[in-house]
């Protein structure tokens, strides 16, 4: 159109990068050679050999034949959010000051960090860690403040390293429990360290505990918050992962502390719930059925496991890769020995060589002069094994 500009975006959003999604654009280049593609990228148990329980299933479906197709009460339905504290209280944990439904836990997450930080302040973010808050960093307009986590610890937090990253403007911890994309699980040492920091400095403790149901080798999740009832807790989990409904879009948040030390930023997170109307309201009344029947954890731990077992056995095979063994979720985040500068270029080439999509460690984060990548274990014991075999002839003929 004559004398009209072109619309100009926010400068901020060249900065939101989302590595699992963005890998996509070297995986086409992949395909367009006619290559067999195996995805293993995205933490979707659906597009793999993993069903939704069908206690979930029905509950959704009843509620949208019984036409629950309006606006849900802000926070969440009531028969939910008892039911959300009953199972926070059922794990221990105490002081449980509100209780909210998000369309899963990014918007929930989302929600908490605009309640709580201004431009300018930060939040200390796991490095290794989800892309999501890195994200959120940069459209909040809040400056970076990763923390390290120990891979030769078996990737438990680095509290010496977070200690020293705590500073005026940082106004919260972010754990990932178990974490993605290294599958550590936190032992009660490291989250009672965790809770001391927070305490030292007032810090709200973001815990992301949405692959909590889902330990490997009889390991033990802690919910954090259950250590301590006067610590400011705000614990995220949901359908998602362990529940295998990631696409229903259903998180919650537990808020749980000392009252008087939440009661204005409770009010605001009610406040920022109210704005956005609702979250998804039939898929609401799958919560309570699901959290009193967990009879399908067993069979998928066990699942998850065996594919866990071999992408261990066959990474840890390849001359060049080292991998330690994740006690929780469905990652693994092998260390790859190439300069760290290279790592990204070398991932996509090996991608557009053998069509397995997996993502290069920068995305997630990671130590200076390292390189990873992280794989997802969801595919079928026969992909992994014809997906590993490719990475290890490729990293053992380009290395």
């Amino acid at each position: 159109m004559r004398n009209f500009n072109p619309i100009a975006p926010a400068t901020k959003v060249a900065s939101i990068k989302y590595a699992v999604r963005d890998i996509l654009s070297v995986a086409a280049e992949a395909q367009e050679k006619g290559l067999e593609m195996l995805y293993l990228n995205v933490g979707d148990p659906n597009i793999f050999d993993f069903e939704t329980p069908e206690v979930i299933v029905e509950a959704a479906s009843k509620a949208l034949r019984d036409n629950r197709n309006g606006y849900a009460p802000s926070d969440g339905i009531p028969q939910a959010l008892e039911a959300i504290r009953e199972n926070a209280e059922k794990a221990g944990i105490r002081s449980i000051q509100d209780v909210f439904i998000s369309n899963g836990c990014s918007e929930g997450i989302e929600i908490a960090l605009s309640a709580l930080c201004n431009e300018g302040e930060n939040i200390l973010t796991p490095s290794p860690g989800y892309p999501l808050y890195t994200a959120l960093v940069s459209k909040l307009c809040l400056e970076m403040n990763p923390y390290f986590l120990d891979e030769s610890n078996g990737w438990q937090p680095d509290l010496e390293d977070m200690a020293k990253r705590i500073n005026s403007k940082t106004r919260a911890i972010v754990l990932i429990n178990p974490n993605n994309p290294t599958g550590s699980v936190c032992t009660e040492e490291t989250l009672r360290g965790i809770i001391a920091l927070a305490k030292e400095h007032s810090l709200l403790i973001i815990a992301d505990e949405i692959y909590g149901e889902l330990t490997l080798d009889g390991a033990v999740h802690i919910p954090l918050a259950s250590l301590d009832a006067e610590v400011p807790v705000l614990t995220f989990d949901g359908l998602s992962k362990a529940f295998l409904a990631p696409g229903l879009r259903v998180g919650w948040g537990v808020l749980s502390g000392e009252e008087s030390l939440l009661r204005d930023y409770r009010g605001a997170v009610a406040q920022l719930c109210r704005a956005r109307l609702s979250s998804n309201h039939p898929q609401q009344y799958a919560i309570r059925p699901c959290l009193k029947d967990k009879s399908h954890l067993p069979a998928l731990r066990e699942k998850v496991g065996r594919r866990r077992d071999i992408t261990v056995e066959m990474l840890n095979a390849v001359d060049g890769i080292s991998c330690v063994s994740p006690k929780g979720a469905f990652y693994a985040f092998p260390r790859l020995d190439v300069p760290q500068e290279e790592e990204q270029e070398f991932i996509a080439n090996m991608i557009r060589a053998t069509g397995v999509v997996v993502v290069h460690g920068g995305g997630f984060g990671q130590r200076p002069n390292t390189a990873h990548f992280r794989v997802v274990f969801l595919p079928p014991e026969e992909i992994l094994r014809k997906a590993y075999g490719k990475i290890g002839e490729y990293v053992k003929t380009h290395r």
